[in-house]
């Protein structure tokens, strides 16, 4: 009570003593909460909310109250009004500060809803009563905080339309605030406020000005852009900077949800480009950035109008002096800098006029800029997005590709990051600058940063070429070595492929190859190292020298999957060469292996703690063929074999009875039985691989590895055609039921496969999305699978392009299904015995069922006795044009309710000018017959002088009966 004696002293004699009010009702005249910015010098009655009136007992106290009133009274007073207070902590009065410190001070969720619950219902209270205009941007402050926590705060939007109309400026500042949290364009109450809105841009204050455009740039909705359009084009033509810079960056929102009002703010933006104000500048060049977004007259007009101003504004800001309002580490203005740079990108693309007007501006930029702060790295790389962006001279790329070489020896990581990914994309335009910097790059894949790895590992692999696979190639091989075991797979997958891509001769591969398998063997995929037997498979005179590599390399990394898996299956194949040297190189040392050696390696592959069953298998098939190539070691692999006749895994159970059962009793078939394989074939293979890679990879990620588009087979074997599997499929579905379900990956190939819109049926749905298109080829699908679409290809290898596909259809209900028994396939997938058709009778008229400029397809159709769903069809292609075609390959798909199944072609070249023709047989099983018609859908795939070509087609004019 001293202070507030002290404060009441009557320092004029002819002043009489304050009353007590101005203290006790000191706290409803505090000043706004800490989290408003300072109030602006506006009349006091409207910056002070109005006092609420002390409680009736205090009034009557105080107006009875003598002078000379008693220390004690007064603090008897003051300690009745305090309890009062303190009877309603949440009032609509209590302030902001002390509801944060309650809500601060809750110890778990609940007490925290409580709080918040209270505050609620008494502000709640408070607007529902009238006289509370006081307390209004207190609740609403209040409130504001509310909604920040994540509680419903939709009974307060109304205050905020009250508090807008309001004709104070601090009312207004909290009733904006308020509608830019509290509401959003969706709102249907937005509407309500368009008016006041309206009536605030043309308010003769800047301050109210700035408040509504500031909302109306967080909030517009498109009907608000289009009625108070018409303010915001008068508001840019203000005298006043920071009305101007508001206004535009509120047109900015304008044009985004209105891009049709764009033409009205083209001239205004162009003029606000004339500004000195920085803020002014970069607001106008945000401004026509979204103009060039949205209007492409606007582009035109700001490419012949604004190029000169943009450049006078990049120079005026590199070449300016120092200035504290704009310097951010000693650069003037970074963030204008980096606008304009956009800016020029825009217009500059695929514009050669302004691309030349640009190159100095650019130029000066990119050599005067420092690049030892952070904010000269910002523009820099701004600058060089441009420089890649637009029609820029060589010269000048090859100064950004350098600024990039030297971000790449930067310290700092994320700038090394930007810079891989800026040169991904230049090495498209100038791939001879990219290789300059390529030490450094490979330095990169080394990093300890698993990022910058990953996206160095890929510039790599950009960059490969015919002339330096060998060295790029080593130093990843020499890498693979020391390289983190999470990062092996991605790096061994890239070595692959750059090895398969660009190999020149069979022995680089081998060894590569080889070295792979050595280092990282447990990170191969499958699908290389079956590539790798088929090309060991094809070059004979290499074979020899592969055995005894991989027999050398099994010995000292035999704890590598892939490694053993190849090695065990060239020891089974070629063993004999193994033990007798035979196919030595020149260089090559010759090397001591005995029959028991080589036995002893397959045994030692088995018994690995790592070898899984698939390479335990393969080292069962090894033994058995070495039974037959050594036979004096045919009693030690008896014996080997026959430990594993109780296995626990059927599958080592069952080889191992079988096997035996072979070594023991067949030994006058063994020999022929366990002949060599036959030649794979390397072209089938390698489309097969390509097609089921296509067929797996999603739509929104192109291969990082061999694409069918790319493909390049090693040791110079010309690459086979790899046309699109997609467009063959285009058939009508059949009556099977469907089930609709929301949008999956599955959805994706039923669209591609154009079957209508409808999902598989529940009893014959593949059990992963890549089925339906590995079938076409027969690729990795088992006999056991029912896909939609049964299709065929004769491009299956020597051995089994008469086959029949390994997928079974399901018939529609009341018919009987046919099951086609695929016969056994090799550990490749491929290699079954062709099947011939007998039986045939009633010749069919002759269609002509494909006729284009350069080729005709007949077909002779003929039916069989007793089976009126099944007929055999006799395919003759003849060449129109005056050259021969090569590697011709004819494929066919049918709907699910058909079966087909095709012989292997007569051969893969056509003549010329119709001298001679191919011919191709095929069957066909309607299990439809009467009730659907035969349909199909063709293509043809051939080359003319080394070039691919595509032909296809639908056949729809099959005799009726079909």
């Amino acid at each position: 009570m001293g202070s507030w004696t002290r404060s009441g002293v009557n320092r004029s004699p002819h002043r009489p003593p304050s009353p007590p009010f101005p203290l006790l009702s000191r706290s409803t005249l505090r000043p706004p909460p800490a989290c408003f910015p300072p109030q602006l010098p506006t009349s006091r009655a409207s910056q002070i909310p109005r006092a609420p009136s002390p409680p009736p007992h205090l009034s009557r106290a105080c107006a009875r109250a003598p002078r000379d009133l008693k220390l004690d009274t007064v603090e008897k007073i003051v300690e009745d009004f305090a309890s009062d207070m303190a009877l309603n902590p949440f009032s609509s009065g209590t302030r902001l500060r002390d509801m944060i410190r309650a809500i601060r001070a809750s110890k778990t969720a609940a007490e925290e809803r409580a709080v918040v619950r209270r505050e609620c219902a008494a502000i709640r209270t408070a607007i529902s009563e009238r006289g509370q205009e006081g307390l209004r941007h207190r609740n609403m402050a209040k409130l504001m905080f509310i909604h920040m926590l994540g509680y419903p705060t939709h009974f307060g939007q109304m205050e905020c339309l009250k508090l807008i109309a309001a004709a104070g400026y601090p009312e207004k500042r909290i009733g904006y605030l308020g509608l830019m949290l509290l509401l959003d364009e969706r709102q249907e109450v937005l509407m309500l406020v368009t008016n006041s809105l309206k009536q605030d841009l043309n308010h003769s204050s800047p301050f109210i000005v700035g408040l509504a455009l500031c909302a109306l740039g967080n909030i517009c909705s498109a009907e608000m852009a289009r009625d108070l359009a018409p303010e915001v084009e008068k508001l840019l033509r203000s005298r006043d900077v920071n009305t101007k810079k508001k206004a535009a960056l509120c047109s900015v929102r304008i044009v985004r949800k209105v891009p049709d009002l764009a033409e009205n703010f083209i001239c205004l933006a162009a003029s606000l480009l004339k500004e000195k104000h920085h803020g002014v500048l970069i607001s106008a060049v945000q401004l026509c950035t979204e103009l060039c977004k949205a209007s492409k007259d606007a582009l035109e007009y700001l490419r012949k109008n604004c190029i000169e101003g943009l450049v006078r504004i990049l120079r005026d800001v590199s070449n300016s002096s120092y200035a504290p309002e704009y310097d951010v580490a000693g650069i003037s203005d970074p963030f204008l800098h980096i606008r304009v740079l956009k800016l020029m990108r825009m217009l500059g693309q695929g514009d050669t006029d302004c691309s030349e007007y640009m190159n100095d501006i650019l130029a000066q930029v990119a050599t005067k800029t420092e690049s030892n702060k952070n904010a000269g790295n910002a523009i820099l790389y701004e600058c060089v997005e441009t420089i890649m962006g637009i029609e820029a001279t060589s010269g000048l790329r090859v100064l950004a590709i350098n600024i990039l070489g030297r971000f790449l020896s930067n310290r700092d990581n994320n700038i090394r990051y930007v810079a891989l990914n800026i040169l991904m994309r230049a090495i498209t335009v100038d791939t001879q600058a990219v290789q300059r910097h390529r030490v450094t790059i490979l330095e990169c894949v080394k990093d300890a940063d698993a990022s910058i790895r990953k996206r160095a590992l890929e510039l790599v692999f950009l960059l490969v070429n015919d002339t330096n696979v060998k060295p790029l190639t080593k130093e990843l091989v020499d890498y693979l070595d020391v390289a983190d075991p999470d990062f092996k797979e991605d790096l061994t997958a890239k070595i692959c492929s750059i090895t398969e891509k660009f190999s020149q001769e069979k022995l680089w591969y081998l060894d590569q190859m080889f070295k792979v398998l050595s280092l990282a063997g447990n990170h191969v995929k499958d699908d290389v190292w079956h590539a790798l037997i088929v090309v060991i498979s094809n070059a004979s005179e290499l074979q020899g020298y592969a055995v005894r590599s991989l027999y050398m390399a099994l010995r000292a990394y035999s704890e590598q999957g892939s490694l053993l898996r190849v090695a065990v299956w060239c020891i089974g194949e070629y063993g004999e060469m193994l033990v007798n040297n035979l196919g030595m190189l020149e260089a090559e040392p010759p090397i001591t292996v005995t029959e028991s050696d080589a036995v002893d390696a397959v045994e030692l592959g088995f018994n690995c703690y790592s070898a899984d069953v698939t390479t335990r298998s393969m080292c069962l098939v090894a033994l058995l063929k070495l039974s037959s190539r050594f036979p004096s070691m045919s009693e030690r692999i008896k014996q080997i074999v026959a430990q594993n006749k109780e296995n626990m895994v059927l599958e080592l159970q069952q080889r191992s009875i079988e096997f035996g059962s072979i070594i023991q009793r067949h030994q006058s078939i063994r020999s022929s039985l366990l002949e060599r394989m036959p030649v794979l074939d390397e072209a089938a293979y390698l489309v097969k691989r390509a097609s089921a890679t296509q067929a797996t990879i999603p739509s929104y990620k192109p291969a990082s590895g061999v694409t069918p588009g790319d493909l390049k087979i090693p040791n110079g074997v010309a690459k086979p055609a790899a046309a699109p599997l997609v467009d063959l499929l285009d058939l009508s579905s059949d009556d099977a039921p469907v089930t609709s379900t929301s949008a999956t990956p599955n959805d994706f190939l039923q669209d591609l496969l154009g079957i209508g819109g409808t999902n598989l049926s529940t009893a014959g749905a593949p059990s992963a999305s890549t089925d339906i298109l590995m079938d076409l080829l027969s690729i990795g699908s088992s006999p056991s699978q029912n896909g939609l679409l049964d299709s065929s290809s004769p491009a299956q290898g020597k051995d089994n392009s008469g086959a029949p596909l390994p997928n079974c259809n399901t018939c529609a209900a009341g018919t009987k299904s046919s099951t086609i028994v695929p016969q056994a396939a090799d550990l490749l997938d491929g290699l079954s015995a062709s099947t011939s058709v007998s039986g045939i009778d009633d010749a069919c008229p002759s269609i002509t069922a494909f006729q284009s400029a350069t080729l005709k397809i007949v077909f002779d159709l003929r039916k069989q006795l007793g089976k009126p769903q099944e007929t055999t069809i006799h395919a003759t292609f003849t060449n129109l044009t005056s050259t021969t075609y090569t590697d011709f390959i004819f494929q066919a798909a049918v709907p699910k309710f058909i079966q087909l199944r095709l012989d292997p072609a007569s051969g893969n070249v056509v003549p010329a000018s119709g001298k001679g023709s191919v011919t191709q047989g095929f069957s066909v099983t309607n299990n439809q017959h009467g009730q659907k018609p035969l349909a199909m859908r063709i293509r043809m795939s051939y080359k003319v002088n080394g070039e691919d070509r595509l032909e296809q087609g639908q056949v729809s004019n099959f005799p009726p009966g079909l």
